[in-house]
Parts: structure tokens; sequence; C-alpha cells
């Protein structure tokens, strides 16, 4: 009875710590309802919530966390929630790791190109290299913008390169002879001109041949300037669900700038998509010429041994066990018939046969070409 008597007390103690905390669950919601914060509730069965059920919940933060919208990552960063299962089928650059070696070196050459252009200090980074795909990045560029439409003349596909209006003025004032250390003067509300536009066109000109000669050591490919476009709708290169790669530069003369950003979808660089997926650039992909040169000389020193066979024939089973101690085998070989040299089962050399100081020996006078597979 002792024992019942415990174990009541323990139940008992169990349900008052839950009527407690039901107790203080209710003063938290009326607390709510008098503050007149408006809390959603995430309600996950389609109906009431019902009275005495604990319903979870949600401030906006979460529930934006859970859907996996962010309006900061634009083509961006990771992802999560139910966006992550739907950009799940999307392919990750970092699956083609030469595409950072071929930006790394288009920032490099650029940095050059833009000096010899500007004749000023240009200095050229890398943000980001990103997979977005085509319809949320044409939907996320910031107008008024300068779409240039580029072609692969070797893959016989194209890209887009974008220029902000920020380096659009930057480049613009800086080729006309604006005074450095002033920012460029924006006008807005108005088409780009003539002048400008062929201002731009000679910076895109040079950033593709920039890019040409990124792409050259890994594949020659030849980019050039199809068009160039400000409404997004009239620069559509590809299906909007299609996966693209996003390159995005920034590009700074002092205190002026802008950003430039390089799309090209994943069906242009399949072409060359097995050189994209390698480790190292350069032809000579795993190759040690110092170990190839040792390998040649030690080759060279290696014994090879020469069968010569002065015949052939052949017998049946029966016949060869019938052979006794003194039988003869004879061949149609004759004296003035050539021998040939093998090396295993490769023949080699023929020659006449003859005699040296006591010793058979066979003059190579013709190589046998290797037979080739009919496979």
């Amino acid at each position: 009875m002792a024992d019942d008597v415990e174990e009541m007390s323990e139940e008992e103690k169990a349900m008052m710590e839950e009527w407690e905390n039901m107790a203080g669950d209710s003063d938290d919601e009326s607390e709510a309802e008098d503050s007149g914060d408006e809390m959603p509730a995430f309600d996950g069965g389609g109906g009431n919530s019902g009275e005495g059920d604990n319903a979870r919940v949600l401030n906006q933060d979460e529930i934006d966390s859970l859907l996996g919208f962010d309006d900061d990552a634009v083509g961006g960063g990771e992802t999560s929630g139910v966006m992550a299962l739907i950009n799940s089928a999307m392919v990750n650059y970092e699956r083609l790791p030469m595409l950072d070696i071929v930006f790394d070196r288009l920032v490099r050459l650029m940095s050059t190109s833009l000096r010899n252009l500007t004749s000023d200090n240009v200095e050229v980074s890398l943000d980001q290299v990103s997979t977005v795909r085509f319809g949320d990045y044409m939907n996320s560029i910031p107008l008024p913008a300068m779409l240039s439409v580029f072609k692969a003349e070797e893959w016989d596909n194209h890209g887009l390169l974008t220029v902000d209006s920020a380096l659009i003025y930057s480049i613009v004032d800086v080729l006309l002879g604006g005074r450095k250390g002033t920012p460029a003067v924006r006008v807005e509300g108005r088409p780009y001109t003539t002048i400008e536009t062929k201002l731009v066109e000679r910076m895109v000109s040079v950033t593709l041949g920039d890019l040409s000669s990124a792409f050259d050591p890994l594949s020659p490919v030849s980019f050039s300037l199809d068009r160039m476009e400000t409404n997004p709708r009239f620069a559509t290169i590809t299906q909007s669900g299609n996966a693209s790669v996003l390159a995005r530069l920034r590009v700074d003369m002092g205190d002026r700038g802008g950003r430039i950003e390089i799309l090209i979808p994943y069906a242009t660089l399949e072409p060359i998509r097995e050189l994209l997926l390698q480790m190292f650039m350069g032809e000579k992909f795993g190759r040690d010429s110092i170990w190839e040169t040792h390998l040649t000389q030690e080759l060279y020193k290696t014994d090879v041994k020469l069968q010569a066979v002065l015949g052939e024939k052949t017998v049946s089973l029966d016949e060869m066990l019938n052979w006794k101690v003194g039988s003869k085998v004879m061949f149609n070989t004759t004296v003035d018939d050539e021998l040939e040299l093998r090396c295993g089962d490769f023949p080699l050399f023929r020659g006449p046969v003859g005699q040296k100081q006591d010793s058979i020996a066979v003059r190579i006078e013709r190589y046998i070409p290797p037979k080739e597979d009919d496979d």
C-alpha cells in the first residue's frame, strides 16, 4: 500500500506540473491578445486548432526561413526550406572548378586592359561566382542598365554581359575627360545617348576580348558582340528556367566605378564541360616531364629477349603422343629462307641465317610492322 501511495503522489505531481505549464501558456496568450500584437500561427491541420491543443506560434522571420524566402540574396548564396527543394535540380558551379581559374584570369586581364583604355587607375575585383536561373536573374537586374548580348563563335551559343548605370556614367565621364576625385553626374529619366552607348560598347568589346583570352588556355573561343539592349525582354537568350553561371565583377576607378555581370548559360558551356571539370589548367594535365625523361632513359637500358624461329609446323595431338626418342620431325625450311625474330609473341625482324665464329647468326634485313587490329 505504501508503494501505491508513492506512485500516486508522483503521478499527481506530474499532472500538477502539466496544469501549471498549460496555465502559463494561457497567460501568455492572454497577454498577447491584450497587447494587440498579431502573432501568426502555423496550423498544419487545415482546421480549427481546438481547445487544449498547443499550437506552435511562428513569427514572420521563421515563416520566411521555412519557405526559403530571402529578398537580400538575389541569385547568390545558399537557400533553405522550400526554395532549396525547388532549386535542388540546378547544377552547382563548384562542379566546374576551372571556371574559378578562368574568371581569376579575366580579372587580371581586365585590370590591364581597362587601364590602357581609360588611362586611369582601374581596379577590377571578382565579387561572386554563382548559379542562377536565367528568368530570376533577368527579373533582378536593376534598371537602367545596358545589356550586351555576345556570341561564342566556336560554341555556337550566346551569353549576356550587363553594365549597371553607375559604371556607364563613370566610364563616360572618364573617357570624356572628367576630373578625378569627383563622382560621375547621373541624369535619370532619359534613355542613353548614342555617344554613351558607343563609349560603353568600346568597354564591352575590350571585356569580351579579355574573356576570350581567359578561355584560350582551356579552349580557343571568340566572343563577339551581337547587340546591345536596354530592355531585358529583348535580351532573352535562353529559357527562363535554364541554369546559368553568373560572375559579378566590381570595377573601381578612384571614387567612381560600378559593376559588370557576366552570365553564361550552361548550354553555352556544354561543349567544354569535360575541360571545365579538370582541377588544373594546361595541356600537360597530370604529366611530369622530368619523370618522363628518366623513364625513357631507363627503358632504353632494358634487356629484351629475342627468339629466332627456325621453322614452324602444325601437327595433331595424336601424332605428337606417338613421338619417341629419336623420332624425326621434318620442316619445310631451307637454308636460303629468312628467319623471323620475335619478342614474345610479336614478330619484329626478318633476315637470312648464317654462321659467325662457330655460332649460328641471323642478319636483320627487314622490319616487320605491327598488325593493325581488326576491331
